[in-house]
């Protein structure tokens, strides 16, 4: 995620290839899915035609996306950050992608305004019964389509970020995975992951590592053995 730009194509598959491989050394038990991850609805801080702080990525985008995670073997994840919009006008345009064995679902609760705020100038939330919306639509395509479960992610880094977590209902179809969303430097991502994520439990975890922000005021990205050392260990791994 955010690396998809910031790279030409071909450097970037290179680099995904070069994490894979030490995700594999560090825990072989658990061989690695690869996957790349797309924001496909944008947080802006104005209005925009439609006036809710958002833009839509088109078609053309995700399909080129697409293709270079099926070049690689890899699984396509799409970002919704809704803005001052809801799950429900966003999700239903992106149900022709979602229907594709290989893509899944993440919501980003820091760019979900519900209380009107422009995006960036405060941290947003979402509440169980939007994770409910996502699962519902995600477990009726696994149904429709006859196809394996769907892996819907939540973006988390603060308490207020994710209300009512104990109103989440589980289903096999889908596997909902909140992953800690926060950077800075080491002690302060493994504080987040335990108070933030360990300490209010739904199914699986995941752990984001960020390339420039976890390093940018001289500390050092956290290697996958310090990562896997984390109590619950992280499942899903994510590299912006």
């Amino acid at each position: 995620m955010g690396i998809l730009g910031a790279l030409p194509p071909e450097e970037m598959l290179a680099k995904l290839n070069k994490e894979v491989a030490a995700w594999n050394a560090a825990d072989p038990e658990h061989p690695v899915q690869p996957a790349l991850h797309l924001i496909a609805v944008v947080a802006q801080n104005s209005p925009g035609a439609a006036g809710k702080y958002r833009t839509r990525m088109d078609s053309a985008l995700i399909g080129k996306v697409y293709a270079w995670a099926q070049k690689r073997n890899a699984l396509l994840f799409l970002d919704v950050q809704v803005g001052t919009g809801t799950l429900q006008e966003e999700l239903p345009r992106l149900l022709p992608w979602l229907k594709q064995p290989d893509i899944h679902l993440a919501i980003d609760p820091e760019f979900s305004m519900k209380r009107g705020h422009v995006p960036g100038t405060y941290v947003g939330t979402v509440d169980a019964a939007d994770v409910n919306y996502a699962s519902s639509l995600l477990q009726d395509l696994v149904d429709q389509e006859h196809i394996p479960p769907k892996v819907l992610v939540v973006h988390r880094w603060t308490r207020d970020m994710l209300t009512g977590y104990k109103r989440i209902k589980l289903d096999p179809r889908v596997q909902i995975v909140i992953d800690m969303d926060g950077w800075g430097p080491p002690h302060l991502k493994r504080e987040s992951y335990r108070a933030y994520v360990w300490k209010y439990p739904v199914e699986y975890t995941g752990f984001k590592l960020f390339y420039r922000n976890d390093t940018k005021k001289g500390s050092r990205l956290m290697s996958p053995a310090e990562v896997l050392a984390l109590h619950p260990k992280p499942l899903y791994i994510q590299y912006q």
